[in-house]
Parts: structure tokens; sequence; C-alpha cells
């Protein structure tokens, strides 16, 4: 039988025996509703909260929409689109939350807004640079020692628009919500010092309560206590649709996306797998750094002594290379959280996840990498997902079993009983 695999925006065939099989497991098929009827019957619901109109009506001078970058699969500019002529008269500005991530080219602004939303805005969209000083304002010092900067033009806004999608992630629990702004529109200390929290146990996939990571960061938005904000937060289907929204209050819309997405996001296994093949679909694919939650997610499937297999375009290379270079200077796993326990730099926390998922199994990567730069890693590249695949499981014997998890990205596998 033949099982198509995502790569890139297409796909790759890849031929196994049904016996050898273990699961295929794809994001769930839900129904769509009309994207614009959703999302207008959303912002003009008052039932018990501010409608949008309200919100707009009320703002005082500029309002700021913040955006995802071209690294989530938001459809910021399907919604932009939908509620554009609702800004005419007003004063609006667009400011890409890039958080660490670099600023995006003409390309990616034309990927996050679409070609006529970025026409219309062309002269009131700026992205945000954390590594740019200037551009940043203090704000305090959370109790747990993260120092607080923000974009001096959050500072200075009254009025703040947040388009954002909600998904599990592996160490602030889920995406979304207050990620708009910390890290989205933070300075680079701040983000370096909230992300060090990464290391703790406790800092984990779908955990909230406890969670220093984002407890930090509801701390850091009690700092911003004073201004309106207004929040549409989405959940999405397989093929990045709006499935369901939430809107009003930015942390009571948060939420209820988040209990929506832990209902269709997370999968019951029965069992740990030989072998597991971990998906990062586009745009999740855009590099190195970005693709190792698709690792991550994968390695909740394997069996201790299982090969993890990553598939992954990684079309923009390793990304941000403070994890890279620390996982390249290092001879062995341990070594490398060794090395973490000295001082924290941004991007160690990516090196210790694969680390720790390294002295569990094995981990392969089907990627655009040159091979060097995999095995630097600690990940065994090759030429094709079914070469991969196939080597694994004559690897593990012929009583191994392989799992495909297409959308590793974003799916998290709990097996019953583990």
């Amino acid at each position: 039988m033949y099982i198509d695999v995502p790569w890139d925006t297409a796909s790759v065939p890849v031929r196994i025996d049904e016996s050898r099989l273990g699961d295929v497991v794809e994001s769930r098929t839900l129904k769509v509703r009309d994207e614009a009827v959703l999302i207008n019957c959303l912002l003009d619901d008052d039932e018990g909260r501010q409608s949008f109109e309200e919100f707009l009506a009320a703002a005082q001078g500029t309002i700021l929409v913040l955006v995802n970058d071209a690294t989530r699969p938001t459809p910021s500019g399907r919604v932009i689109e939908i509620i554009a002529d609702r800004f005419r008269g007003r004063d609006v500005e667009f400011m890409v939350a890039t958080g660490a991530h670099k600023v995006p080219g003409e390309t990616e602004l034309e990927q996050i807004f679409g070609r006529a939303m970025r026409e219309r805005f062309l002269d009131r969209i700026s992205s945000h640079d954390a590594r740019n000083q200037g551009d940043l304002v203090h704000l305090g010092e959370t109790s747990r020692g993260t120092p607080v900067w923000v974009n001096k033009h959050l500072a200075s806004a009254t009025d703040v628009l947040l388009i954002n999608s909600v998904e599990p992630h592996y160490f602030a629990g889920y995406t979304g919500g207050r990620k708009s702004i910390f890290p989205g529109v933070a300075g680079f200390e701040t983000i370096q010092g909230n992300h060090k929290l990464a290391l703790d146990p406790a800092a984990d996939n779908l955990a909230l309560e406890g969670n220093p990571v984002h407890e930090d960061m509801m701390e850091m938005m009690g700092m911003l206590s004073e201004k309106r904000m207004y929040s549409i937060q989405m959940v999405l289907d397989h093929q990045h649709r709006i499935h369901q929204a939430y809107a009003g209050d930015l942390d009571e819309s948060w939420r209820s996306a988040v209990e929506h997405a832990d209902g269709h996001y997370v999968v019951e296994l029965s069992q740990r797998y030989d072998v597991v093949v971990a998906v990062a679909p586009y745009p999740m694919d855009y590099d190195l750094y970005q693709s190792q939650k698709a690792l991550e997610n994968g390695s909740l499937a394997l069996k201790d002594g299982g090969i993890l297999i990553l598939v992954s375009k990684c079309r923009h290379g390793i990304g941000d290379e403070t994890f890279f270079d620390l996982m390249a200077r290092a001879a062995t796993p341990d070594a490398v959280l060794g090395s973490i326990a000295g001082d924290y730099v941004l991007g160690y926390h990516k090196a210790a996840r694969l680390a720790l998922i390294a002295k569990r199994g094995e981990m392969w990567g089907v990627t655009s990498l040159p091979d060097e730069e995999l095995e630097a890693a600690f990940i065994r590249p090759f030429g094709s997902v079914q070469k991969a695949v196939d080597s694994a499981l004559a690897r593990k014997g012929p009583d191994a079993r392989v799992l495909f998890l297409m959308d590793a990205s974003i799916t998290v596998p709990r097996v019953n009983g583990a």
C-alpha cells in the first residue's frame, strides 16, 4: 500500500507493507463554516461582552493590530480581509509580531497578509525587531527576574487588536493569546529570560497551571492592564481554515480557544511505536528551529530505543543558529545538557529538548539541509522518506511497526495508561 506524506506544499508517496503499518494519524477533518459569516457573526455578537464595533467606536487614536509571522499557520490575511471595511475612517496600524524571529521580507509579508491586503495597507504595516533596542520600552521585571521590554508602538498604544490561532506548544502549553505580545513584540532580553524557564520540566505541552513560562508571560501581561485589548482567537483545521473562533476579552477568548484546541489537537493512542514518522507540514517546515516541535510531539509516541524520523523541507535552513552551534560543539547529548547548565542563551531550550530525545532513541531526518548540519544536531540524514522508513523497519526487526504523524508540529499524542 502507499501513503502520501506531506512534503513542502505537496506530498510524496511511501510504499509500506500493511503488516508493518501501526497507524496513520492525520489532523481531524472537520466541518468548516463560511469563514466570513463565522467571523462577522462573532464580531457582531454583543451578548454578555463588548462587540467589535463598540471596541472600534471607543478607540482613542491609533488602533494597533498584531498578527503572527510567516512561521505560524494563522490565516491573518483572511481575517483582515473580512474585517477591513470596518476600519474605514479609523486610524489603524498593523505590526507583525515576530518574537525573536527575523523581520519578514516582502514575500513573507504577502504570505501573512495576502496580496490584496498587503497592497491596501502598504504604508501601515511594520514588523517588530526584538534586537532593535531603540524601538523598545522598559516596563519593569517579573517576580522570576525576567526584564520586560516591549515595542514602543505597543507601549504607546491605547487600543490593541490581537489576531491569533491556538495550538499546543511544547513548553508554553498553548500558542495564542498572550504570545502575540510575549514573545510577539517583546525585546530579545525579555524573550531570552522567559524562554530560559522552558528548561523547567513543568514547562510542557498542554500545561498551563504551574507552567513557569506561561505564568511568567501572564505576569508580564499584567503590566499592560491599562490597555484596551480586543482579541480574535482561532482554532484551525488541517488546511489552516478557520474551524472555530472566539472574540472579545483577550484572556476569556484565548481560554475558550484553548479548551476547544485541546479536543481538536490531542490524539489518543493505545501504544507507543518502534518507528515514528513526524511530519512538519507547510508552513511549519519553515526551518529546523521550528521543525523541532514535530520531533517533540513525535517523541511522545516513540518507544524507548525507537527511531524518530523528521520529515520537513526546512525551507529557510537551520533558523536561529544558537541552538545548532551548541549542539555542533558537543560530542554527545549529555555534553549538550552539561553545557546548558551554565549561562543560558536564547535557543538553548531547543538544544536541550533535542538532546533529551536523542538520549531516548535515534533521530533521523528527511530535509533539504546539508547532511553535515543534520548530523551536528544528532540527526541521521536520509535522501527520501521511503529510504528512511525502509531502513528504520529493517533496523528494528520484523515485528516493528511504524506510526505516521502527519501534522506532528501541532498534533499531541497521548498514550493511554502512560
